[in-house]
């Protein structure tokens, strides 16, 4: 088979795939009519390209939730997840929302976070790579939204999950899942409990320009619990939701560095041994009443939201005592939101839908014996869009107006005097325009382009002015509470195919985007954020499936044969190039590599192989020397006693490739520092779903429970053609 025939070959696959989904659908749908008490099982998609979003299945696919979910995000297409920079998606900032509100955390506590919770209860991610109106326009960037709701079902359903996984470098570690998720339903009303716990066991080894080797051992426990009851009032419904989580983190760090002995004025190797602790606490109750109307279309939401999440770190050195640390946050965040959206006579249909946003945050940092930070920022907001179709035009277009009222002070304690500055307040009424412009060539292949004017305000995380990783006499971290927020002007142009087949181009301009800085001046490194006055991101992402029996038959052959889906072995090809342009700096861009193949064995196990690489190139204030985030997993998958039992065995970074290698762009008055780190990635392990037989033979699908608060609808804010 010719290499130009690779790709009428894959439209041909895409749209096999697609006419099978859609068939089975229909299908499914003509055999409920005629049997109601019968359970119909549909697989659902691994991937769905929406005009302004992608969407991962994360339940249906163990190669992505066998561990925790930061293990399963790091292997999504398009996702680049680093220690010194965080998270982004196709050259995009990602701000992480958990059920349609946003976690308000990032950097180390958001890894913590997702390390701490199992990626068997996310049942799907949703990427919003461009935020509509609906969205707070302090979304920034894009949006990573993690869906952990489950369908409940009449009567009683339970599932059990779990996983086991170790490591084997100097020694031994090992890594422990489990979660149970009950659903049950009366004449009353429903109710849905999800927990569970994971126990976790892992090491890095990191160096700093020759001047501080570090190594960590590090052991954390999570425990989450979700709940939600809905009742039916007529038409209407109330929900109540609460959310919990929980992370007991022990670090053990071994050091070895340099100090300046001022006695006798030389510099003296130091060997150190530290001791971190850090414990992590959120809450999340949510109340929702949803309006239903005779027209089905049309709804009204009221939600009034609460949310606490709060830290403590301490560090304790037995050797150096100067390296003690003792620090604590609190955030309480209150919030209400009307949505309202109803159909609109306009062009061939169309939809209008509008709401408001009152929200109020309260952060302070206490350090030792002082509050040393105390930060209150309060918002409110009101949006409208307009959705509209003419023949094959799909038409959005809305803005958002918000209000902005930001103050606080920040304390310093230094020779026994405590230092007290007010931060630059941020008072400010903005307007945020969204447009889109999709064209359907048919059902599931477009073309579309789309604007969003957002703004990102700088994260509590980045705020906290004290140090809540490690530090010794040659690290020190830091926040920085004189951030300013950050305005984004965001283009894109897609074609997308059938879900899994896409094309774009996407260039973001930024003014004040925050990013991390290091250097070095004497034996001391620093590590902050910063400010970038102007900075643009480009980014160029494609994605293409390609089935194997391109290579072994004919085409005549293939136009014949049957495509399912879930028996075909294929390879998914995925590549994104991004550049990150930085006035005064000669950043060079950098290419994304990823593949993803699944091939049906004998027995009808499924084998699921992923690699990634990241070739050289500058990452914002970072210049990678060698190809990073490289990593080649497998996944052998098989369903056992009707399906009811899934087993998959897996293998992480078999290779042991993921290494990380940067030097610094520091700022003029200091010098640019080596850094390296390695973690224990490469890990075998074994995870199993067992859904309990209960005695509901007879159990219905009902609506979701556990609560998803994005007003979009499911086609990503395009009505569907």
């Amino acid at each position: 088979m010719k290499l130009k025939s690779i790709f009428p070959i894959s439209a041909l696959f895409l749209s096999q795939i697609y006419f099978a989904q859609k068939t089975e659908t229909e299908e499914t749908g003509s055999k409920e009519k005629q049997i109601e008490a019968v359970t119909i099982t549909k697989t659902k998609k691994a991937v769905e390209q929406k005009a302004d979003r992608t969407i991962f299945d994360f339940s249906e696919q163990p190669n992505l939730n066998s561990g925790t979910l930061m293990e399963g995000l790091k292997k999504l297409p398009g996702l680049v997840s680093t220690d010194i920079a965080g998270m982004m998606y196709q050259g995009k900032f990602l701000e992480v929302y958990m059920d349609g509100r946003p976690l308000n955390i990032s950097s180390n506590e958001l890894t913590a976070f997702l390390e701490g919770m199992p990626a068997n209860s996310v049942e799907r991610i949703e990427i919003v790579t461009q935020p509509g109106a609906e969205f707070p326009a302090t979304s920034g960037g894009a949006i990573l939204n993690i869906i952990t709701s489950k369908n409940a079902k009449s009567y009683l359903s339970a599932t059990y999950s779990g996983s086991y996984a170790f490591t084997n470098y100097e020694k031994a570690r090992h890594k422990t899942v489990n979660s149970l998720n009950l659903n049950a339903r009366n004449k009353y009303f429903g109710w849905q409990i999800n927990f569970g716990q994971n126990y976790r066991e892992s090491s890095q080894w990191s160096e700093i320009a020759g001047l501080s080797k570090t190594y960590t051992d590090r052991t954390g426990r999570g425990y989450f619990a979700n709940a939600a009851m809905t009742f039916d009032l007529g038409k209407d419904r109330l929900l109540l939701n609460y959310e919990f989580n929980k992370n007991n983190n022990d670090n053990v760090v071994e050091s070895n560095g340099f100090d300046f002995d001022n006695i006798n004025n030389i510099i003296i190797p130091v060997i150190s041994e530290d001791f971190g602790k850090t414990l992590i606490n959120r809450n999340d109750a949510t109340i929702t009443y949803q309006k239903r109307f005779d027209d089905k279309n049309k709804k009204l939401d009221f939600q009034l939201n609460y949310n606490n999440y709060n830290t403590d770190y301490a560090q304790n050195s037995f050797v150096n005592p100067s390296n003690n640390t003792a620090n604590a946050s609190n955030q309480n965040v209150y919030s209400f939101k009307v949505d309202f959206s109803q159909p609109l006579k306009i062009l061939d249909e169309g939809k209008i839908s509008i709401g408001g946003l009152y929200e109020k945050l309260n952060f302070d940092t206490d350090n030792r014996i002082i509050t040393n930070l105390d930060y209150e920022r309060q918002t409110s907001s009101m949006y409208a869009e307009l959705q509209a179709k003419l023949k094959k035009f799909d038409f959005i277009l809305g803005a958002r107006a918000e209000n902005y009222d930001i103050n606080g002070m920040t304390r310093v304690l230094k020779d026994d005097i405590v230092t007290e500055e007010k931060l630059t307040p941020f008072n400010q009424f903005r307007i945020f325009p969204n447009a889109s412009v999709q064209y359907n060539f048919m059902q599931s292949v477009f073309f579309s382009f789309n604007y969003n004017k957002k703004i990102s305000l700088p994260n509590i995380s980045f705020l906290n002015p004290n140090n809540t990783v490690f530090n010794n006499q040659n690290i020190n971290y830091g926040g920085n509470p004189y951030l300013q927020p950050t305005i984004f002007d965001n283009f894109e142009v897609k074609i997308s195919a059938f879900d899994y087949a896409f094309i774009s181009y996407s260039i973001s301009y930024s003014d004040n985007n925050i990013a991390q800085q290091v250097g070095r001046k004497d034996l001391l490194v620093t590590n902050t954020n910063v400010n970038i006055p102007t900075m643009r991101i480009h980014s160029f992402n494609a994605g293409l499936p390609v089935p194997f029996m391109i290579f072994t038959k004919s085409f005549s052959e293939m136009m014949k044969f049957d495509f399912n889906p879930d028996k075909i072995n294929f390879l998914y090809l995925y590549t994104s190039y991004q550049r990150h342009e930085i006035p005064d700096l000669n950043n060079k861009g950098f290419w994304v590599f990823g593949s993803s193949a699944q091939i049906i064995l004998p027995k009808e196990i499924k084998l699921t192989a992923n690699y990634r690489h990241i070739t050289k190139g500058n990452y914002f204030y970072f210049d990678a020397i060698k190809p990073f985030n490289q990593s080649f997993d497998i996944n052998l998958t098989k369903k056992f006693m009707n399906d009811r039992l899934t087993v998959s065995l897996y293998a992480d970074d078999i290779f042991n490739q993921n290494k990380n290698y940067f030097n610094s762009v520091p700022p003029n008055d200091l010098s640019p520092v080596l850094l390296s780190s390695k973690n224990d990635t490469r890990k075998f392990g074994i995870s199993f779903n067992y859904k309990i037989p209960t005695k509901n033979k007879l159990a219905k699908v009902n609506p979701n429970l556990i609560k998803n608060n994005s007003t979009s609808d499911s086609s990503g804010g395009i009505i569907t053609p």
